[in-house]
């Protein structure tokens, strides 16, 4: 069974297109086949996985207005087993354009149905950094939700609101909907107030929180420049190595999943 995965946090600069783009890498470098679903209307992910602004005549807003033809969405990217359907800035606006229109929270779960989905083992969803009616899409529509929650102090802020948010959507939008996990990112060994950070998630969060911990890594900075993920650009740093890590626990979650839907 396909399992659909939404990164979401409405803290911006936690590094969750970057999980995105890398964790779509490292499931891909595994041999399973993957599509990310580049859903903010910044489009970082697109970029970051090389795909040029003339490629994407369709997007992520075509299964949002659900045209004729947004199947074609589907761009194949220089990641064996990983595709991408890309961002572009007319997302900005689908919030106005969809006011009006019932049950405009369904609209990419009904797309998607419509979509053959059945050849990828793990579709991602890289949502925008707010709780928007993007994001209400992108939750109505997954499975489960993957958080990255940066090793500080006002990310914990945050992730109270979005656990409300969540706990929202099941109740009235997808019953189903589960929290993945917590990843940790951008954590720094030399600042002790990472460990406090990451010592109260764990001790309030227990499993739901991935032994994986993303570091701070110069290379993964440098790697959306070159429009490739880090574990192109180089997979022998610690962030590339951190994310292939990811991926296996991720992997193993999955496999329960399957075992749970079969």
């Amino acid at each position: 069974m396909t399992k659909i995965i939404a990164l979401a946090n409405q803290k911006g600069g936690v590094g969750k297109t970057t999980t995105a783009i890398n964790l779509a890498t490292a499931l891909a470098a595994c041999d399973k086949q993957v599509l990310l679903i580049d859903f903010d209307p910044q489009a970082n992910a697109s970029t970051g996985l090389g795909i040029n602004h003339d490629q994407r005549v369709k997007t992520s807003y075509d299964l949002l207005v659900q045209s004729e033809d947004y199947l074609k969405s589907i761009l194949p990217t220089s990641i064996a087993n990983l595709d991408i359907i890309p961002a572009s800035l007319d997302l900005s606006g689908a919030e106005i354009e969809l006011v009006d229109i019932d049950r405009r929270e369904y609209r990419l779960s009904n797309s998607l149905k419509h979509m053959n989905l059945a050849k990828y083992h793990t579709v991602l969803i890289d949502c925008p950094p707010s709780l928007s009616l993007l994001t209400l899409n992108a939750l109505t529509t997954a499975h489960s939700v993957l958080v990255p929650l940066q090793c500080e102090f006002y990310a914990l802020e945050g992730l109270s609101q979005l656990l409300k948010t969540i706990d929202m959507v099941k109740k009235s939008l997808n019953p189903t909907l589960d929290l993945q996990g917590i990843v940790l990112t951008m954590y720094d060994k030399r600042n002790n107030l990472c460990d406090m950070v990451a010592d109260d998630v764990r001790t309030y969060f227990k499993d739901k929180v991935y032994q994986t911990i993303i570091p701070r890594n110069v290379r993964i900075s440098e790697a959306p420049s070159h429009g490739q993920p880090v574990l192109v650009y180089d997979h022998r740093c610690q962030g590339s190595q951190a994310y292939i890590n990811l991926a296996a626990e991720l992997l193993a979650q999955n496999n329960n999943f399957n075992k749970l839907s079969a």
